[in-house]
């Protein structure tokens, strides 16, 4: 399909930093509405994956920007839906799905993302995501940068605390013990990085609804969305 007729299908876009709730939000509202989802960050964490086991050094990471990029634009990476309504991420034969999902690819994916070469490398990648009946692209920079065209822009936000405890619940449901001040300080670190970077910064949109998820559920996080589009589409 040509990107001119594309331009026409619908898209809905959620950034926001890590632990904001954008991942589910994102998937539940494209469920229910029955569209595609793009989740980018899980595209930059493979990036950043495959960067280390190809043993780029990260101590050195602006010295390895074309290293990344070759990566990025020759990414083998295939995303298959799961019965149960998950997705299996498969990079080069390789069932990748928890292990971007670790801190540690987390964080590194943070560092790459910060890289221009690679940001151009994955910019169509993620645009060809926009197929019928519409997208829910999420991530950081889909309403200023990817989609600037989206009729609807949402940007997710919660306090570094809140977003910590998230993730430490969520790594107890993975049998993994973390420790809340490490994890609130990556965080922050990560919100640093995110948005000081010199090519799109972590902000949200100008025309951008905004949402605080700190003391929402879930399903009222859900439910202002699509209020939201009902509106717009």
């Amino acid at each position: 399909m040509e990107q001119a007729s594309k331009n026409g299908i619908p898209v809905i876009t959620i950034d926001g930093p890590a632990g904001s709730g954008k991942g589910t939000i994102s998937q539940r509202v494209a469920e229910t509405l029955g569209w595609n989802m793009l989740d980018s960050g899980a595209l930059y964490r493979l990036v950043a994956l495959a960067a280390q086991r190809k043993g780029v050094n990260f101590n050195q990471i602006d010295a390895e920007e074309k290293s990344l990029a070759n990566i990025a634009e020759q990414l083998n990476v295939v995303f298959k839906p799961c019965a149960n309504g998950g997705v299996e991420i498969i990079m080069d034969n390789d069932d990748v799905s928890q292990a971007i999902r670790s801190e540690d690819c987390g964080c590194a994916a943070s560092q790459v993302a910060a890289q221009k070469p690679v940001r151009a490398a994955l910019l169509e990648r993620q645009r060809q995501f926009r197929e019928a009946p519409g997208l829910v692209a999420d991530g950081r920079d889909m309403g200023t940068v990817v989609f600037p065209d989206a009729k609807l822009k949402v940007f997710l936000t919660a306090s570094p605390q809140i977003r910590g405890e998230r993730r430490r619940n969520q790594l107890k449901e993975s049998g993994i013990d973390a420790n809340l001040a490490g994890l609130i300080k990556d965080i922050e670190e990560r919100d640093a990085r995110d948005m000081n970077r010199k090519d799109a910064p972590l902000v949200p949109a100008d025309d951008a609804i905004i949402i605080d998820t700190g003391k929402l559920s879930i399903e009222e996080v859900v439910k202002q969305v699509l209020d939201a589009v009902k509106k717009v589409y």
